[in-house]
């Protein structure tokens, strides 16, 4: 058996799989983000652990532990912790949607430009890469940055719990952007600038390679086998394409998670401007990503705030009797700034059109659409850099919807294939990783199934398109307002 380990927004997911590479058992355990101030998006390390354990516990029970082969994790890339000289995390994490360094960003973007860092790493100066977040870290709190004697993500933390080893998985590295992918080194200049001596950061290993073994301490926390392998992991959204059967140049899956991700499979090194680019966990190919601060939880947020104790398909019951374009309502779903396309971490949520007709029930169609419309501006860059979509498809939780999968193809007008088990997501993916080090398959073995076709709905298509026009441009008038809003980040 193998397991797979994913460190989520709002929850670790754990999968077991048997050396057939057949589903066993899953388990969830939720843990919150917190928002403790505007542009803010941290997590405590101490609930991916708990959640580590508890997960754990429930697969492994009854379970003959000495036939398990590996273990492999992943997580949002690139969550920023700081760690002591004991490994101990010395503040919550900032996650790779947290949004408060603006002047930061726009500091070093004026100090190194766009274009330099673009041609070392793949990347722009915006509010998913690290040093600006370094930069702020060492300006507001001092003694923390002081002490940091490591930094990692989320899956590299979990992963030095049970092994005692330090590294940085490659794509951790390269959407850090402080690691230059060709010359396979840390960017100096960047490092210095910061205040981060080179050592503070690990030695980068790929997905499936390993980095240790369970140590008898972790063991005893845990109930896995002391001396179990465990892997480097992966980008949580890598993972999910690859659990996809995201194989084939021109191919995009669309992730509704947490956050949501589009996913565009391409055979060599061509980062776009306004996207992220990362290795995929197959060898030999990359993924062109975007990666937006909030989808489903913008939707959790809206579900405990509006309507608590009310489920996603009561809500999407409740909006199905609503006409496509919830009559004249439009969302930018800004809610955390956001990242890819616009990259503005100063943009904000915002809703257009309220009337005293419309109910919460408008409310939640217009978040679905507000979702659609940033997957197809996703869609349009791609394909102005001459990258085409062949073939689309859906995965994640979202994707049990079938409304929001009806408004999604018919914003996108594209079908769109839904992949059976694709709910597993980055867990399966770092599962089947795990499987590959510990020789059970190969990448060959990887297979895909398409549980459903979901096609545009035709008379959907019209108002969609206006609306999608409406969208842009409401961003566009109101982006200069955005920092004048007041409650700054700090």
């Amino acid at each position: 058996m193998v397991l797979g380990v994913d460190i989520g927004t709002t929850g670790v997911k754990a999968l077991l799989l048997s050396e057939e590479g057949r589903v066993l058992a899953e388990a969830e355990h939720p843990h919150a983000l917190r928002a403790p101030a505007p542009g803010f998006a941290e997590e405590d390390p101490e609930d991916w652990w708990q959640g580590l354990r508890a997960t754990l516990a429930r697969l492994l029970e009854g379970r003959d532990k000495a036939s398990l082969r590996a273990i492999g994790l992943s997580g949002m890339v690139p969550a920023l912790v700081l760690h002591d000289g004991e490994g101990r995390p010395l503040r919550p994490s900032l996650q790779q949607n947290d949004a408060r360094a603006v002047r930061e960003i726009k500091e070093l973007e004026a100090h190194f430009g766009n274009q330099w860092l673009f041609a070392r790493t793949g990347a722009t100066w915006n509010q998913q890469v690290l040093a600006p977040k370094l930069l702020w870290l060492r300006r507001h709190e001092p003694e923390a940055f002081a002490q940091a004697r490591w930094i990692s993500g989320s899956y590299e933390h979990l992963a030095f719990r049970l092994t005692g080893e330090r590294y940085q998985e490659a794509n951790w590295a390269l959407e850090s952007g402080l690691w230059d992918p060709k010359a396979e080194a840390w960017l100096a200049e960047v490092l210095a600038y910061v205040g981060l001596e080179p050592d503070r950061l690990g030695p980068v290993r790929r997905p499936h390679e390993g980095v240790g073994e369970v140590t008898g301490e972790a063991a005893r926390a845990t109930g896995l086998p002391k001396g179990l392998p465990v892997i480097a992991g992966s980008a949580d959204h890598i993972a999910a394409a690859l659990a996809s059967g995201l194989r084939e140049p021109g191919e995009a899956v669309v992730k509704l998670g947490g956050a949501g991700d589009f996913l565009y499979a391409i055979d060599r090194f061509a980062p776009v401007p306004e996207l992220f680019i990362d290795f995929h966990d197959l060898p030999g190919l990359f993924v062109i990503n975007g990666c937006m601060a909030t989808t489903g939880s913008l939707l959790k947020w809206f579900q405990g705030a509006f309507r608590p104790g009310v489920g996603f398909a009561q809500l999407d019951a409740e909006a199905e009797g609503i006409p496509p374009g919830s009559q004249g309502l439009v969302v930018l779903p800004y809610f955390l700034g956001e990242k890819t396309p616009i990259h503005d971490p100063e943009a904000r949520g915002t809703v257009v059109g309220l009337t005293l007709s419309h109910t919460p029930a408008h409310l939640w169609r217009a978040l679905l659409e507000a979702v659609a419309y940033a997957f197809r501006h996703h869609l349009e860059v791609l394909e102005a850099r001459g990258h085409r979509v062949e073939r689309l498809f859906v995965m994640d939780g979202g994707a049990r919807s079938p409304l929001w999968r009806r408004i999604l193809a018919s914003v996108l007008e594209r079908p769109l294939e839904r992949l059976l088990g694709g709910e597993r997501g980055s867990a399966y993916g770092t599962a089947f990783l795990a499987g590959v080090a510990a020789g059970l398959w190969g990448f060959a073995d990887l297979r895909r199934e398409v549980a459903e076709v979901t096609e545009p709905e035709p008379t959907w298509i019209p108002p969609y398109r206006e609306l999608y026009g409406v969208y842009r441009e409401v961003y566009q008038r109101l982006k200069d307002l955005y920092p004048r809003l007041g409650g700054g980040y700090a």
